[in-house]
């Protein structure tokens, strides 16, 4: 009973952190859609290539491989694919 209940509290975890990031990443998306409307053409690539949508986009990257050294897949269940 006590490991369900930790496998539980784990896959809330995973659920907050992987939608926290996608949120930060969903902002920077708007962000680089105004410097694309804008016509900011070389702060948006900038802003893709090296700024905070790159990190927003390895953040997540990072949240989605570290799950798959987790035996538990996407959905809390063994021998399940990854996202």
């Amino acid at each position: 009973m006590l490991q369900v209940r930790r496998i539980k509290i784990k896959i809330m975890k995973y659920a907050r952190q992987t939608q926290e990031s996608l949120d930060r990443l969903d902002g920077s998306l708007r962000q680089l859609r105004d410097l694309i409307k804008r016509g900011e053409n070389q702060k948006a690539i900038q802003y893709m290539e090296e700024g905070a949508l790159k990190e927003r986009f390895e953040e997540l990257r990072s949240i989605i491989l570290l799950s798959n050294t987790n035996p538990l897949g996407s959905r809390g269940t063994q021998n399940v694919g990854t996202l």
